[in-house]
């Protein structure tokens, strides 16, 4: 009896990390709580197009409507976050989002809503989220010690799991019944994150987030981006990804799909149904702790994303559509985390922000063109564009694990820019991975 109870401990996640690290812990909470809010406007904004227009290719172009910006922004964003402190640009551009947002709900009470201001407020909305995801990102691997890495990165995925789940769904059922008050929560997230993460402490100067001599120009991006076409495996991460969401991303048809399956009272449940997978997936995710391959994790993952995309949108009933859009869920969460995990133990510190901007790219690009790509190709069929997707993702996926051997055989145990940044932050006169004050429970 004692050895199952064993089993099932070692596969239970790891919070360690939120319990021992302050500022670790006050970073997830307010990432989540403006992520939930986010979950409003995002299924606010097709709803609403949907309503003005009846038109699925109105709501494909959101996705190219934001698809310049993530490019342009994001690897600036980057660079900003090797040139400023990390937790002002996390500021700045929160505030940069929330006023976004007020336009949309003011937009949203006028007796004609001009469908030009959702489009710009939307892509402003995603510059802003482009400048900060970098600064965010990066300050994940100085809040922990390097070998907590990986079960810091399954918690911050679980978080934000936990808020998909909560702002999808709530946020389906307020937009189905008034865009306005959507918006709202979503204002008001942006308040009670903005008060958590006023509450962190700077890095200590070891660790300064301002990397000496980096400046937020051209040819600073240019070296992040030399350094990370020099990588095999951070490559891999990013194609890998592209691909997968690139060709089978959904999400923008969830409220004709909902309206198709004879329930549009459940598009919140479309949009939360793979936030419940994730989630249910990071909660036995212990084993992932006894996991090296990572490059073979991620490529498994993504096919089984593909595959689960492919079937939910051949299923006949709206249980067997939620239970494959779960899976995939579950299959995004576990390529999600060991992509972190490569990224924050082998990049050095004043290279983080700058990998960081590329890294959105490839998390942020795939999904906004699968979006569109939905968008368009629903004009066959909504159902056509969701299984088809599915079907192209393992193709895609397939073809390019099959062209990077190397990513394929990444073990971070012999890695050696696994082994020289855990070297480098092991050193003596590296510096405390705590701010000031030590650890907090």
């Amino acid at each position: 009896m004692s050895g199952w109870r064993t089993r099932l401990r070692s596969l239970a996640i790891d919070l360690g990390p939120l319990r021992r690290h302050r500022d670790f812990r006050l970073r997830t909470i307010a990432a989540s709580v403006s992520a939930f809010g986010a979950y409003f406007t995002m299924i606010a904004v097709p709803i609403q197009i949907m309503r003005l227009t009846g038109s699925t290719v109105a709501v494909g172009l959101v996705a190219a409507a934001e698809f310049f910006p993530i490019i342009a922004v994001g690897l600036l964003g980057g660079a900003v976050a090797d040139r400023f402190d990390r937790r002002k640009v996390v500021l700045i551009s929160e505030l940069g989002a929330l006023g976004c947002t007020l336009a949309l709900l003011g937009n949203s009470l006028l007796p004609e809503p001009r469908l030009w201001v959702i489009y710009l407020m939307a892509a402003g909305a995603v510059s802003a989220s482009a400048m900060q995801r970098p600064s965010l990102d990066a300050m994940l691997p100085r809040y922990v010690p390097h070998a907590e890495i990986p079960a810091a990165s399954m918690v911050n995925n679980q978080a934000w799991g936990l808020a998909g789940i909560a702002g999808t769904t709530l946020g389906g059922v307020l937009a189905s019944t008034s865009i306005s008050l959507a918006y709202a929560v979503d204002v008001a997230s942006f308040a009670l994150s903005l008060l958590v993460f006023l509450r962190l402490t700077p890095l200590p100067r070891t660790l300064s987030t301002v990397v000496p001599g980096v400046r937020a120009t051209l040819a600073s991006v240019g070296e992040g981006v030399r350094y990370a076409l020099g990588r095999k495996d951070l490559l891999g991460t990013y194609l890998i990804d592209t691909i997968a969401m690139a060709m089978a991303m959904p999400m923008a048809l969830f409220p004709f799909f909902a309206a198709e399956l004879h329930a549009p009272h459940a598009v919140g449940l479309l949009y939360a149904a793979d936030s419940v997978g994730a989630l249910l997936a990071g909660a036995v995710s212990g084993w992932i702790r006894r996991v090296h391959r990572h490059g073979l994790a991620i490529i498994v993952a993504a096919l089984c994303w593909g595959a689960a995309i492919g079937l939910a949108g051949l299923m006949p009933n709206l249980g067997l559509v939620l239970l494959f859009l779960a899976c995939a869920g579950a299959a995004d969460m576990v390529s999600g985390t060991f992509r972190a995990v490569i990224w924050d133990q082998t990049i050095p510190d004043e290279l983080r922000g700058r990998l960081a901007g590329i890294e959105l790219l490839s998390y942020s690009i795939g999904p906004t063109l699968g979006n569109a790509r939905a968008g368009f190709m629903a004009v066959g069929g909504v159902r056509f564009a969701i299984a088809s997707g599915g079907l192209l993702c393992v193709l895609g996926v397939g073809a390019a694990a099959a062209a990077l051997p190397g990513f394929r055989a990444y073990d971070t145990r012999t890695d050696e820019f696994a082994l020289a940044e855990r070297q480098r932050r092991s050193a003596p006169g590296a510096g405390s991975h705590t701010p000031p004050g030590g650890p907090s429970t």
